[in-house]
């Protein structure tokens, strides 16, 4: 397999590619993608607990946008109550020493300090509360000072983070939050790393299994043939999205419902078949070459010239087909988890465009549009990639 590959990397498809700038471009921003997915996972960047820590009031509009009135004071709202609910703790002082919005704490855990501030902000909050259900109160200035006033006061009854914490608090309020007060960003850069785990598993064991399948079925003939095409036949003519969702719902009310095995199970027994087809087509050429009757007629086992002279000349196609079932990997795990069949767990993008929905009738597009941004650039960047791929190495386009 070493031989094949370094005369991939050599060969005059490697070089077409390498002065192909869009396609060195996708490569850097799938390199970002797996590189954040690598500080995710394996080095912590952002925890599981981080993606659905409440970092402030729900639905925060994010840095690029304006609040109106109606959401200012609501925000205000939510930190007033966060407050005033801790009084009504059995243990006033723990409740309010265990306010902490990312770095976001309260000046003082002492009762009759923090019941002093409440006090005096209530009966002005309460009275603009009341004002802005009355007719153009948006168009008085007057009360525009007085919000802005009630803010600053609201924002006396905490203590801002500073260095590194106020960063990172800053950082993940640059998107907003989404219904639950949860930072939107982090979410979609958590999710990063699940769908980069998805795509890379789906795509590795689908291509292993389809140029395995492929290769026998092609090399050998015969009733392995007939058996291999009549299985991805009968599988093919199963409505795409229809199998998933039978594959998946397959593991509803077991240990590993909400875990990715379920994912894992439903893509690597249906993305085999596309490489799988493609791989048998190129095999039935390669077979009649000389260099394979060569190795026939020296007394080589099929089994080794299978896998030792043709399969590695295949790698093109594996190529190919890995970055096709990795974008599709990645877009049916959104409809799976907008389904309620995918990832349940954790963060992903299908999660939170299936948590939007509300969001959306509200006219709140933070939490959508950053899971669709996100998706976005890495598939256009592997549909990019995948052409590149094709154009360069595909015997057809070269």
């Amino acid at each position: 397999m070493i031989g094949p590959m370094k005369r991939l990397l050599r060969s005059r498809g490697a070089r077409k590619l390498g002065r192909d700038r869009l396609a060195l471009a996708s490569m850097f921003v799938i390199g970002a993608y797996l590189a954040i997915a690598i500080a995710v996972g394996v080095f912590g960047l952002i925890s599981g607990e981080e993606a659905i820590f409440r970092i402030g009031p729900d639905q925060l509009v994010g840095a690029w946008g304006k609040p109106t009135v109606e959401q200012r004071m609501h925000y205000l709202e939510f930190y007033v109550d966060q407050v005033d609910q801790a009084f009504d703790k059995r243990e006033p002082e723990k409740a309010l020493a265990a306010i902490d919005f990312f770095g976001l704490r309260t000046v003082s855990t002492d009762e009759d300090v923090m019941a002093e501030k409440l006090e005096t902000i209530f009966d002005p909050f309460d009275e603009l509360y009341e004002l802005q259900e009355e007719e153009g109160f948006a168009d008085d200035p007057e009360n525009f000072a007085r919000l802005e006033k009630l803010e600053v006061d609201i924002a006396a009854m905490f203590q801002q983070p500073e260095g590194w914490e106020r960063r990172y608090r800053d950082i993940g309020l640059l998107l907003g939050t989404d219904r639950q007060g949860r930072s939107i960003l982090l979410r979609a850069v958590y999710a990063i790393k699940v769908a980069v785990q998805i795509g890379l598993v789906a795509a590795l064991v689908s291509v292993l299994i389809g140029t395995i399948l492929g290769g026998v079925a092609a090399f050998f003939g015969g009733w392995v043939d007939h058996v291999i095409v009549w299985l991805y036949s009968t599988l093919s003519a199963i409505p795409y999205i229809i199998l998933l969702m039978v594959l998946a719902a397959m593991f509803l009310g077991s240990p590993f419902e909400g875990t990715l095995i379920p994912v894992y199970v439903a893509f690597c027994m249906t993305f085999w078949i596309g490489p799988c087809r493609v791989v048998r087509g190129e095999v039935m050429k390669l077979r009649e070459l000389e260099y394979v009757q060569a190795a026939t007629a020296v007394g080589f086992g099929r089994t080794r010239i299978l896998l030792k002279h043709i399969i590695p000349n295949t790698t093109h196609l594996m190529f190919i087909n890995f970055s096709l079932i990795f974008i599709g990997a990645i877009k049916a795990e959104v409809i799976l988890s907008f389904l309620g069949l995918g990832v349940k767990n954790e963060p992903s993008w299908g999660v939170m465009i299936n948590q939007s929905r509300q969001e959306v009738i509200a006219g709140f597009m933070w939490q959508i549009g950053a899971a669709t941004f996100f998706m976005f650039t890495l598939v256009l960047a592997f549909n990019i990639l995948s052409d590149a791929l094709q154009d360069a190495f595909d015997p057809k386009h070269v």
